[in-house]
């Protein structure tokens, strides 16, 4: 089995100027959707979920899905990620599970909605470090508070994030504060915010430099050249797939999302993680829409599905591609969780930028 860890695909990535789509899983079809898109462009893969996909698919399903996936292509690199850890314990889990990389999202508490205090956020992603380093599993920490610039409010999404107001200090994240909280932590990967959130609406216009700060990225990358950066909310939101939803029954007020060409300059300040999640449920959501519109009389579960599949292929395969991942998957020779073990304790898996 091609099993890796985050820290080594994204190694490769900063080595070789490419970007990792981190797609969620929510179900069967999603992840036999990502899987061919990687296949069909040679492809590392990024698999996610998060508390409640876990919860809702249930964590024995979940892992054996994913070890069929690793098993259906094992000439394929691939790392399972816990997206939005909330707590050791819930990290631990993951772990036990088979996960070999664990996001503690500190920037918020327990509860995944209160907004916490640095020193809480240093301390909690610290201790999932420590206990994660020494069994060869990777690390993503979050500093700052993922939300709206347009409008300072929250963007709570699948029970996870923040409600109410928040200042715009707080929605962005402060250099030079990543670069304590990284030596503080140890963590592989820093997840950053810049005025992206989760879900569809995420911005009322195109975003530009006001409401989508790229540039805190830049100053971020400039003070850490070395930590792999990763963006979060950074679906698209496509006007097609608006569209398609709402010429089959749907009512989604029009809306905008990270475009690609933001995402790639990203890319180019050490954004090496781009989490992708939206995008997918409108694929098949809207896929569905129109099955059914088109076809009133079925009931056929499979053929309903299928079309969403095969936007999701395509949605995937773009996404591969743009980033740059296409064609990398059989340069990598995936690391076991004994060797990054050792490799942390004897501190020598520190990236340098070429």
């Amino acid at each position: 089995m091609a099993l890796i860890t985050l820290r080594q695909l994204l190694d490769h990535a900063g080595e070789n100027g490419y970007g990792m789509p981190a797609f969620n899983i929510t179900n069967l079809e999603t992840l036999q959707s990502v899987m061919v898109a990687a296949d069909e462009t040679n492809s590392p893969v990024l698999l996610q979920a998060s508390s409640t996909a876990r919860k809702y698919i249930g964590d024995h399903f979940l892992s054996h899905m994913f070890m069929a996936a690793v098993e259906t292509y094992p000439h394929l690199p691939v790392c399972l990620h816990l997206d939005h850890g909330n707590q050791l314990s819930t990290c631990m889990s993951a772990m036990d599970m088979g996960f070999t990389s664990v996001m503690m999202d500190g920037s918020l508490e327990a509860d995944a909605k209160t907004p916490s205090e640095y020193e809480y956020n240093v301390s909690e992603t610290a201790s999932v470090v420590e206990v994660a380093h020494a069994r060869g599993i990777s690390v993503e920490g979050e500093l700052g508070v993922l939300g709206s610039l347009e409008t300072g409010t929250g963007e709570k999404e699948d029970g996870h994030g923040f409600e109410g107001m928040l200042a715009r200090n707080q929605l962005l994240t402060d250099p030079l504060e990543a670069l304590d909280f990284v030596k503080a932590t140890d963590v592989d990967a820093l997840a950053v915010a810049c005025g992206t959130s989760h879900g569809a609406y995420k911005f009322s216009r195109r975003p530009s430099g006001d409401i989508l700060a790229m540039d805190v990225i830049e100053q971020i990358h400039a003070k850490l050249p070395n930590t792999h950066l990763v963006m979060h909310g950074a679906s698209t939101v496509p006007q097609y797939l608006q569209d398609l939803i709402n010429q089959h029954g749907g009512d989604i007020p029009q809306t905008f999302g990270v475009p690609l060409e933001e995402v790639e300059r990203g890319i180019k300040s050490g954004v090496r993680k781009i989490n992708i999640d939206t995008d997918i449920r409108m694929a098949m959501s809207g896929s569905m829409r129109e099955f059914l519109q088109n076809n009133q009389s079925s009931f056929d579960i499979r053929a309903i599905l299928k079309p969403g599949k095969a936007r999701v292929v395509t949605l995937c395969k773009e996404r591969n591609e743009r980033f740059g991942c296409a064609g990398q998957a059989d340069k990598i020779k995936p690391l076991t969780l004994v060797q990054m073990a050792d490799r942390y304790a004897a501190g020598i898996l520190t990236y340098r930028a070429a």
